[in-house]
Formats: structure tokens, C-alpha cells, sequence
């Protein structure tokens, strides 16, 4: 599929760069226009219906925070493009889809392209559809420490687990909620032969109470109960090839 774009860098030598690399390596990325700062940015932003955003960090009065701060809700997909790797975190945090380092390494380039691909042709096929988990039941059952011994749940009652610093919160249908001394990895290794996603670094969601998934600022999803859980972008594709 054919992804919509733009590129956000303040200097032009990195925008013709990544522009010919694009062009040359990724011929379905179709460049509608450039940026050299925020300002410029935002109103590409605002008059395009993009699908794909190449995003340097530090620009003139302002940065690449700033910009999506000011952008707000969105539903495009977020490549950051820097020379400065302490950024990692907080491009996580944003919501980004993929983190390349300058000098751009073509192959690195190619792979963050066949991502956001992914994610937007399964986003696309799902668009507006009642959500059909492939796997439409959740057998077996878990157990999770308690001082006085162990108590054991059925995994088809578990609704979402949250991390919590080394604990883990496990939400059940039945509107209770466990506090377990172990942590969110721990249950994501527990629950990997059943239907369960980690969708974020603090979330691992029941895929069949997901009843919605909304495209936006990293995508989220719903579950039955009508909580709204955020996405996070690395995690997309896996949630999405869950489904039908």
C-alpha cells in the first residue's frame, strides 16, 4: 500500500538524504511535503492526511515533542530520525513507531517502512469492523501466589493485567481486582499459550474482551467492561494479527 508522508528536519542536506533513500529503497512511501520546523510541520500536518510522519528531534524553537503536543490526537504512524540515542525513552513514550539513528542505515530505513506498512494494511482491513479475535476462547487456568498459600483463576476471567513496580494488578470480569507479587513479565510468560497481548510496557490485555480498537495517538483498544487501554506503536502489529 501506498503510505502518505512527510518529512520533518530542519537541515535540507538530511531532507534530500532520507528523500532519495525513500524514493530509491521505499518506492510506496509517496513524500507530499518537508518541514523545517514545527510551524511548518503543523500545518502540513493539519492539510494532509498522512499516514506516516519522519520526525527529527531537535529543530529551531522547538522540538519533536513539542510538535506532537501541539498536534494532539492523531492517527498517523511516527518514524523519529536523530543523531542523539538518549531520545529513545521519551520517542517510546511518544508513541513511535520506529527510532532511526543518523547516518541513516538503509536497512533500518526499509525495516521501519515494512512496519508502519503492516500496521496500516491491517488497521485498514479491521477499519470499522466488529473485532473476531482468531483464537475465540481462553482455556486453562493460572495460579498467583497469596501468603497463605496459592489461589487459582481461570484465564477466561481475566480482563487485563497492569503493571504495578514489581507487582502485577490483574482485573477480572467479575469486577474484582488481585495485587500479585510478580511482575508483568512474569504473567506475560505465564499467559503466552493463551490469548493474551502485551500491548504496552505496563498492560497485557485478555484479546478476547477487546471489543474496539481506535486508530489515534498510538491506537488504543477497548475491552468489554469499556475500558480504554493505550497501544503502544512498537506493539500494534502484534495486537492487530490477532484478528480476522
Amino acid at each position: 500500500m501506498k503510505l502518505k508522508s512527510i518529512i520533518v528536519e530542519d537541515e535540507e542536506t538530511s531532507r534530500d538524504i532520507l528523500k532519495n533513500y525513500l524514493k530509491k529503497y521505499c518506492p510506496n512511501v509517496d513524500v507530499l511535503g518537508e518541514a523545517a520546523n514545527v510551524d511548518e510541520a503543523l500545518v502540513l500536518i493539519r492539510n494532509n492526511d498522512l499516514d506516516l510522519v519522519f520526525l527529527d528531534v531537535e529543530m529551531p524553537y522547538g522540538n519533536a515533542f513539542d510538535l506532537l503536543d501541539k498536534v494532539g490526537d492523531i492517527d498517523f504512524e511516527t518514524v523519529f530520525v536523530t543523531a542523539y540515542n538518549h531520545y529513545a525513552i521519551e520517542a517510546l513514550n511518544a508513541h513511535a513507531s520506529y527510532y532511526l539513528m543518523k547516518p541513516i542505515s538503509i536497512d533500518e530505513l526499509i525495516k521501519a517502512v515494512d512496519y508502519v506498512t503492516e500496521i496500516k494494511t491491517k488497521e485498514d482491513a479491521l477499519q470499522d469492523q466488529v473485532l473476531v479475535p482468531k483464537t475465540n476462547s481462553v482455556n486453562g487456568k493460572i495460579t498467583i501466589p497469596q501468603q497463605d498459600g496459592f489461589e487459582v483463576l481461570n484465564t477466561a476471567d481475566i480482563l487485563y493485567c497492569k503493571a504495578d513496580d514489581n507487582y502485577t494488578e490483574i482485573y477480572l470480569n467479575t469486577d474484582k481486582k488481585k495485587l500479585v507479587s510478580k511482575t508483568l513479565k512474569y504473567f506475560e510468560d505465564a499467559l503466552s499459550d493463551s490469548s493474551f497481548a502485551r500491548v504496552h510496557k505496563s498492560y497485557l490485555v485478555n484479546v478476547n474482551e477487546v471489543t474496539k480498537y481506535v486508530k489515534g495517538k498510538g491506537g488504543s483498544v477497548i475491552l468489554s467492561n469499556g475500558k480504554q487501554i493505550m497501544v503502544s506503536a512498537s506493539k500494534k502489529s502484534e495486537l492487530l494479527s490477532y484478528f480476522k
